[in-house]
């Protein structure tokens, strides 16, 4: 009992439980002192989120030599098809689903969080994806110059990146996402905003766990393995998803996740795992397609033509592969094609921010869950094309 009590996903559940039971009945003096514990946690998460992604792909970069670009090229190109076609996929079903749907007019108003008092401000060394750029150039150059010293250099970071995540970042996460979910029963969010768009919530979420199928299916046939193996891992990181709302802060619990698979290639975890936190938002970009529908009804009366929607989906899953893995980024990145191709005004973009909101903590769970069914298939390729496997000895 003691163990099944200590293991991740079994806190990370506690602490959603008691988040949500504590933000529904303390008052806001309470909510003074927890809002700036969530803000601390959160900001220590996000410092490490950087150096996790250099410490991880750079180093295998360096490991893959002549090879790794080829499989960058291989895994931008998996992501962006992934992308892309989950936004057909929802657009599909906008197209079949909403016409029949009862959509509702406006959105509760929300109870407002206390101010900051303390305010500690913890910044990245730098963004994430000035993290993602800086690894692969690294990389790269690393293994083009046949520089032996960096690589070391690189490999020994790696290590110290491994023990800041086991000893701070696993450690803190369920009191983070305690807080989280706190701030959301307080505010609201849970109670009055989610009833407005349940039906739409609960379609998006059904659209989640098929594109995930999609996905893990198309994998286990291109390597003939069985994807059960891999994603039966995926519990906690899922769940560190929902709490987080963000694929960079769940970076360390999907690593952890993804090398518990038998199927999985080690290297290709620490390649891969890293590089699609940060470049495959499938769930996101599912959920988002699907909203932008709904607000059009919503707000003017129709919904957009079929070609507009499928310009849209194509330029999306572009912005997707640029967007930070943090809560909101995919819409917050895509603001520009919402305005210039939908046509929304401002409050157009304001009431999709508002219901994208509301679930973007299960969108980010398919996002990192679909990480390790590209993963996969980047195993597979490296087996069909006799790439050979680094022993990189790692224990997360």
């Amino acid at each position: 009992m003691k163990k099944f009590l200590s293991s991740l996903p079994v806190k990370l559940l506690i602490g959603i439980i008691i988040g949500i039971v504590v933000g529904l009945v303390v008052n806001e003096s309470v909510m003074t002192v927890i809002v700036p514990i969530k803000n601390i946690l959160g900001q220590v998460i996000n410092f490490v989120v950087p150096l996790i992604v250099i410490g991880f792909i750079a180093p295998s970069i360096t490991k893959l030599g002549n090879n790794a670009s080829k499989l960058l090229g291989v895994a931008l190109l998996i992501a962006y098809a992934s992308s892309v076609l989950a936004a057909l996929m929802s657009t599909a079903a906008g197209y079949a689903i909403i016409p029949m749907m009862n959509t509702a007019k406006e959105a509760a108003e929300l109870k407002t969080l206390p101010a900051d008092v303390f305010a500690l401000s913890i910044p990245q060394i730098m963004s994430v994806m000035s993290a993602l750029a800086f690894s692969v150039l690294i990389g790269l150059a690393a293994v083009w110059t046949k520089a032996k010293t960096i690589t070391k250099i690189l490999d020994e970071f790696k290590d110290i990146v491994l023990m800041i995540v086991s000893k701070v970042v696993i450690p803190i996460l369920p009191f983070f996402i305690a807080c989280t979910f706190c701030c959301l029963a307080y505010e609201g969010t849970i109670t009055k905003q989610l009833p407005v768009f349940l039906m739409a919530v609960v379609i998006v979420l059904v659209g989640h766990f098929i594109w995930m199928a999609v996905l893990y299916l198309i994998a286990g046939a291109y390597t003939k393995t069985n994807p059960i193996e891999v994603v039966k891992h995926y519990g906690p990181a899922y769940i560190t998803a929902v709490g987080t709302m963000s694929s960079a802060a769940t970076l360390a619990v999907a690593l952890r996740c993804a090398h518990k698979s038998k199927t999985l290639r080690e290297d290709m975890v620490d390649f891969g795992v890293p590089l699609f936190a940060n470049i495959h938002l499938c769930g996101s970009v599912l959920t988002e397609t699907f909203f932008v529908m709904i607000v059009s009804v919503i707000l003017y009366g129709k919904l957009p033509s079929v070609g507009t929607m499928v310009l849209f989906c194509v330029l999306l899953a572009v912005f997707a592969i640029g967007a930070p893995g943090v809560p909101g980024g995919t819409v917050m990145a895509s603001l520009g094609i919402v305005t210039s191709v939908l046509g929304f005004g401002n409050e157009g973009t304001a009431l999709l921010l508002a219901i994208f909101a509301i679930q973007d903590s299960f969108g980010t769970a398919c996002n990192v869950t679909g990480d390790g069914a590209l993963t996969l298939i980047l195993t597979g390729f490296c087996k069909k094309h006799n790439i050979e496997k680094q022993n990189l000895s790692i224990d997360l």
